[in-house]
Formats: C-alpha cells, sequence, structure tokens
C-alpha cells in the first residue's frame, strides 16, 4: 500500500478513511484532524491561552504537542493520584515531557488535600473510578478558573467518546446525553471544556506517539480493572474492524441530530444551580460531590 500523500510505502493503514500514510506524512495527517477539530467545533482562537490536563498517557500527551506546534499558549496541568507504583512514574513522564518542550507544568497533589486515591478507596463506597474522575474534573476545572484559562483541553478521544455514548445510551441517560460533545461553551463556575483529539483513535495516537518518539505511560490504572469503559471499547472495536467507520458516523450523527433534540429537552427540565457553600463550586444539592467526599475523610 502506497501512502497517499507522496506515494512512498505506507506504514499506517486507516480503513475507516479508506487511506495510509508514510512515517513523514501521517503526522501531517495527524495535525490536520486536530485543525479540522478546533475550527469545526470553535475550540479555541489562534494563539490563545490553553490550560491542558495531562495525565502522562499517550492522548494527553499527543494533544500537548499538537497544541504546542499549532502555536497555542499551552499550560500543563497534571493531578497527582498518589496511587504506589502509578502515580510517581507518571508525574515523572509529565515533567520531562514538558521540559522538553519548554512548556509550564502545574502539578496538584491530591494527597496535599488529604484525597490520595488509596485513601478515598477505604471510605467511599461508590466506583473509585467514577470518584477519581470527579476529583480530577473538579481540579482541572477549578485550576483553570482561578488562572484565569479561557479553555481548558482534554485528550479523550473517538474511542472514549464512543463508549461515553454508547454507556449513557445504554443507560438513556438524558442528562450527559445532552451535554456530550468536543465542546462545552463555559457558564457560571465552569471553564469552556474542549477536546481537540474527539475525531482520533486510541490506534491513531498510539501511532502518533510511537512515529514522534513520544515516552508516555503504558501501564494500567492498578484500579482500573473493574471499569466497564474497557468493555465498551472492545465491543465497538470489533464493530469497528467488520465496519471501518462505524465509530466516526455513530459519534458525527448523534452530534448533529441527536444533542439538540437532548439539549432542547434539557434546557426544560434544567436545574438551578447555586455556589456550594464548601468551596463556590456549582451544585444543586447542598454540598458539592466533592466537598461531600471531603466529609467522608473526616467522619
Amino acid at each position: 500500500m502506497k501512502c497517499r500523500r507522496c506515494k512512498a510505502l505506507a506504514a499506517v493503514a486507516l480503513p475507516s478513511h479508506n487511506t495510509a500514510f508514510c512515517p513523514e506524512c501521517y503526522p501531517l495527517f495527524f495535525s490536520s484532524q486536530v485543525e479540522r477539530s478546533m475550527h469545526r467545533q470553535h475550540m479555541a482562537e489562534p494563539g490563545e491561552r490553553i490550560l491542558v490536563a495531562v495525565s502522562g498517557g499517550k492522548d494527553s500527551l499527543a494533544l500537548t504537542l499538537q497544541l504546542h506546534e499549532l502555536g497555542y499558549q499551552v499550560h500543563c496541568l497534571h493531578v497527582d493520584l498518589s496511587i504506589p507504583n502509578s502515580s510517581e512514574g507518571a508525574r515523572i513522564i509529565c515533567e520531562k515531557f514538558c521540559a522538553s518542550l519548554g512548556v509550564p507544568l502545574s502539578v496538584i497533589a491530591l494527597r496535599e488535600y488529604g484525597l490520595a486515591i488509596p485513601l478515598v478507596k477505604t471510605r467511599v463506597k461508590r466506583p473509585i473510578c467514577s470518584v477519581c474522575g470527579k476529583l480530577k474534573r473538579y481540579y482541572f476545572n477549578k485550576f483553570a478558573l482561578d488562572h484565569s484559562f479561557p479553555v481548558l483541553a482534554t485528550g479523550h478521544n473517538l474511542d472514549d467518546e464512543v463508549s461515553r455514548l454508547f454507556a449513557n445510551t445504554i443507560r438513556w441517560d438524558t442528562s450527559y446525553l445532552s451535554n456530550q460533545g468536543p465542546a462545552l461553551p463555559a457558564a457560571a463556575g465552569f471553564a469552556r471544556k474542549v477536546k481537540p483529539l474527539y475525531r482520533l483513535t486510541e490506534f491513531e495516537i498510539a501511532n502518533y506517539c510511537f512515529l514522534k518518539g513520544i515516552e508516555h505511560v503504558t501501564t494500567a490504572c492498578p484500579y482500573s480493572s473493574k471499569a466497564s469503559f474497557p468493555i465498551y471499547k472492545g465491543l465497538w472495536s470489533d464493530l469497528e474492524a467488520r465496519m471501518p467507520g462505524a465509530k466516526i458516523q455513530f459519534y458525527e450523527n448523534f452530534l448533529r441530530q441527536g444533542r439538540p433534540v437532548f439539549a432542547a429537552w434539557a434546557k426544560q427540565q434544567e436545574e438551578s444551580l447555586q455556589p456550594c457553600p464548601g468551596c463556590g463550586y456549582p451544585t444543586s444539592t447542598d454540598l458539592c460531590g466533592v466537598c461531600r467526599i471531603k466529609a467522608m475523610m473526616v467522619e
């Protein structure tokens, strides 16, 4: 198979795009997909300051490099989860990567707030993956607002988005279906959030990292064995192998046809939010989710 762009021997075949690229041209394809996402979804203005949430995984590091090369003012934020034999290595990778690009990196260590994930796991009787996600979203958003970043970017890819959409559809979770998308506008207490890799699969991102020589975390979180997302991703990988392009069609069609319907319904049912008395985070209950978790830690 030949490279679509230069006709040299291809190294990466992309059945969903009905094309292939050589090692020199593939990064150009990758960059064009990110630029297309940024432009079509109005994610950020040229040269704008962007806070990028980095975990040390391939997705967030690939995103950081791309936004940096596209000329955005990138500042990275890493949340250290304090998980033994996992978090320290991820933090080191983030520090080395950002230093190599000359990109500033800030770190929030959850243990400094009494919220180290192993400790939280012993106190909170909920799946730890959902609790961990809630904590990370809270501190990413808080840092973006506290430091006046107009945009918060995450490395969610097409597989992540399709799996989440599939899970929400199985449950018919209208509240989540109404606001799922690659770009969410700023609102009172919430920063603008974007997902520039939403058109790219894990396979495509992994190839980009390999060709660019990006060192990244390759081991799974030790607490992720009971997570449901890998099951959904496996189902969609099988479907994509039989029907190339199924993932992007499912997601793009939802954005065009499904999301507006759910968003209109949600607007009619909209709950009023007020600042959490503990921290000021928007909430529809007496205390926000993170303040409730903190309360559990001292009981």
